[in-house]
């Protein structure tokens, strides 16, 4: 089962097997446009937890100023109001696990460095995971945490996440419940609480998993199934 072929009425909720090919997406924060898709490999799909992995070597989709340059290249004062695009670009390095629980505003990434030694979980601050047949859609929001193995933890991309609300990409109100949700997050970190004490830095990829493909119409509006 692909992203590309499953039936969107016929499957209904019904949760993936392992080995399945879904698309994982964040749309714009100011449109809801698909800006950035990774195609991944599902782990497990249960009431509780989606769990996926994106291989190294995966074809994915970023955002991209319309004049070229990496958004991160460009200067924070300005990188939320120049025009985007989006570019097809391939993931490097060791590949990453994902981590979400429904109705949860946030996913946890788990990092590794060469040879499997792990590096880091990473707390993505982010709309609750909308389900979809083909996949997951969410929405950036900016902040993030990043987790160590000794159990320390930090804030990550605050002044993104300032900036972002002075562009006018989050409201007052939006921003306040973002940090509550980071709160939240932290009060789960130095509680040691799941997902980070399930031993998932031990986990590692069915090596007969292939790297999936990305479809032509990874930017395609499916109809929406319940989470």
């Amino acid at each position: 089962m692909t992203a590309d072929t499953v039936n969107t009425t016929a499957a209904g909720a019904a949760p993936w097997a392992p080995g399945d090919h879904i698309l994982w997406r964040y749309r714009g924060n100011a449109t809801d446009d698909v800006h950035i898709c990774r195609p991944v490999t599902v782990v497990r799909d249960t009431a509780e937890l989606l769990a996926v992995w994106m291989a190294p070597g995966t074809d994915c989709v970023k955002p991209l100023l319309a004049d070229g340059t990496p958004v991160h290249q460009e200067p924070l004062a300005t990188r939320y109001t120049k025009p985007r695009t989006t570019s097809r670009t391939r993931w490097h390095g060791p590949g990453v696990l994902k981590l979400a629980r429904p109705g949860e505003p946030w996913s946890v990434w788990l990092f590794w460095d060469d040879g499997w030694r792990f590096r880091n979980w990473y707390v993505n601050l982010e709309e609750p995971l909308v389900r979809w047949a083909g996949g997951v859609d969410s929405e950036d929001h900016f902040l993030d945490i990043a987790v160590y193995p000794d159990r320390s933890w930090e804030w990550k991309d605050e002044d993104e996440f300032a900036q972002a609300q002075r562009a006018g990409l989050m409201s007052a109100g939006r921003a306040v419940r973002v940090r509550d949700a980071g709160r939240a997050a932290v009060r789960l970190i130095e509680s040691w609480a799941a997902p980070f004490d399930a031993g998932w830095e031990n986990w590692r990829p069915d090596p007969a998993w292939t790297v999936p493909p990305l479809p032509g119409d990874w930017d395609r509006l499916p109809d929406r199934l319940p989470t």
